[in-house]
């Protein structure tokens, strides 16, 4: 089909009689730089265009229809509700019965456009609790989604490097105009190092099998509220180098995009929710690298769509000027940052991971639970309730130590990370002292307290919580806490949680 007929072919779609069910006239049309999308009331149909940009070839009607069936194959099981079905099409009409088969579209069932994360975001009305759920969802995604040897080996430090230097090429000519010559070498020189110094993670995360057939594009315009449930769209079909990639790519995307959008809280509590659910607490350590490779190409995607003659000065202007805080966004992902440790203890029902789980959005730390992480070394899941075996001494020896390990780990790499335990013996607390004094980590220790009555009416109440604390377990703590001391004073918060101003104790600039 050349471009003429083509072009005839989107004018006739946005007929009504195009199509063989009622539609909400005028049809809407809106273009991106592969498809055009017709949005006809309670369907929208997606049409492939006819193009070759090296990363994806759409230019002959096998390939579009291929990749359409690609489309749904890799979406529907995301989003069975909203992707239906491929359709056989002609210059005239949808095709229901016999007729010359000229092109496919893909038929996907409307949504308001609102509902899309971008503009729930922008409208202040993505909750907290949407986070929560999407960070569920992936981290299901990404343990069901396949990986074999095949796709293994597009996670190589040198596949990576190739893909991340391909962009600051496509970009050099930006330098000095739309971004910093410091941003654009500082930030080039992030990356070179990172990979650099990581082979052994990057490696890690290959034999792990952490490089997955993820998303690929999982940014918030990506991502729906539809029938009251989060789903995930428009994974990318059309090129396996970006679909094949380590799980921390894709939820890197999302955590940029609610960063752009000035969300960082809720980014916060979406990736907690995914890290708690897979246990990949150690994949943040990649994180830096692919916060900024994700900002830096949706800069490079602004930079080369404003060079597009067509444009009026008002679009191009838009495109400039989000591309630059694109750039910055991606710089500033690039800088070093100090890390810190927070240790959460208090008994059971004090309240502490309700404590943890406010304040990590506004310190943007890294969330990590004792009972995620006892229950992850046992193998079960969250929801299971934890036999005697799993709160055994010697389980308990691990789970403190994996706590730590991973606490120092990434405190070292710059992260705040909150250690959510009851640290009530001091062995562990001085222990967790010691090993941060010798990295030289800054500790805080805060420790959450309520009269008795109030901690075993919380405990009688839990519901949806992963902890199997029980009143029984509450009165063994008693007895065997451990007082203090005076060298843990110096470090020392104490946090009543029965009052309503608890917050004050650990930001009294906001009491």
């Amino acid at each position: 089909m050349n471009s003429t007929n083509f072009s005839l072919l989107v004018q006739n779609m946005l007929r009504d009689d195009f199509y063989p069910h009622p539609v909400q006239s005028p049809i809407e049309l809106i273009q991106t730089h592969i498809s055009y999308i017709f949005l006809t009331g309670d369907y929208v149909y997606k049409l492939k265009k006819p193009v070759d940009f090296g990363f994806l070839d759409f230019s002959t009607p096998a390939k579009r229809h291929h990749f359409t069936q690609e489309e749904l194959r890799l979406n529907q099981p995301l989003a069975p509700d909203i992707y239906l079905e491929v359709l056989p099409i002609n210059y005239q009409s949808i095709l229901t019965g016999v007729g010359e088969v000229q092109e496919y579209v893909l038929k996907m069932r409307q949504f308001p456009q609102e509902n899309l994360l971008i503009n729930l975001v922008k409208n202040q009305t993505l909750l907290p609790k949407h986070c929560q759920e999407l960070g569920e969802v992936l981290a299901t995604f990404h343990q069901n989604t396949p990986t074999n040897e095949y796709i293994t080996s597009f996670g190589t430090p040198e596949n990576i490097a190739k893909a991340i230097l391909e962009n600051y090429q496509h970009t050099a000519k930006y330098v000095g105009s739309i971004q910093t010559e410091q941003q654009y070498l500082e930030t080039q020189a992030f990356t070179d190092n990172f990979i650099k110094t990581n082979t052994d993670l990057l490696l890690r995360r290959q034999t792990q099998g952490k490089i997955r057939e993820c998303h690929g594009d999982l940014h918030l315009k990506n991502i729906c509220l539809y029938q009251d449930k989060i789903q995930l769209f428009d994974r990318i079909e059309f090129n396996e180098e970006f679909r094949y990639v380590d799980v921390i790519y894709d939820v890197a995307f999302t955590m940029m995009d609610l960063d752009f959008n000035q969300a960082s809280d809720l980014g916060n509590i979406f990736l907690n929710t995914y890290l708690e659910k897979t246990g990949d607490w150690e994949g943040v350590a990649i994180l830096p690298l692919y916060l900024s490779r994700q900002a830096y190409v949706r800069a490079k995607v602004n930079s080369l769509t404003q060079d597009n003659p067509q444009l009026d000065s008002t679009e191009r202007d838009s495109l400039r000027l989000e591309a630059e805080r694109y750039y910055q966004l991606a710089w500033q992902y690039s800088q070093p940052q100090p890390g810190k440790i927070i240790l959460m203890s208090g008994l059971s029902g004090s309240g502490k991971t309700t404590v943890a789980q406010k304040i990590a959005p506004l310190i943007k730390a890294i969330l990590i639970r004792s009972d995620a992480v006892r229950k992850h070394l046992a193998g079960i899941s969250l929801d299971s309730r934890g036999g005697e075996e799993i709160y055994t001494a010697e389980m308990s020896n691990k789970t403190y130590q994996r706590l730590l390990e991973l606490g120092i780990k990434l405190a070292k790499q710059g992260f705040t990370v909150i250690l959510d335990a009851k640290y009530d013996r001091l062995y562990r607390r001085l222990t967790a002292a010691d090993a941060a004094k010798t990295e030289n980590i800054p500790l805080e220790i805060y420790y959450c307290t309520a009269p008795l009555e109030v901690l075993r009416e919380r405990i009688e109440q839990r519901q949806g919580d992963i902890s199997d604390a029980t009143s029984e377990l509450l009165t063994q703590q008693l007895a065997s806490q451990e007082e203090f001391t005076e060298r843990e004073k110096h470090y020392l918060t104490v946090i009543d949680t029965n009052q309503n101003n608890w917050g004050v104790s650990i930001f009294p600039e906001k009491g």
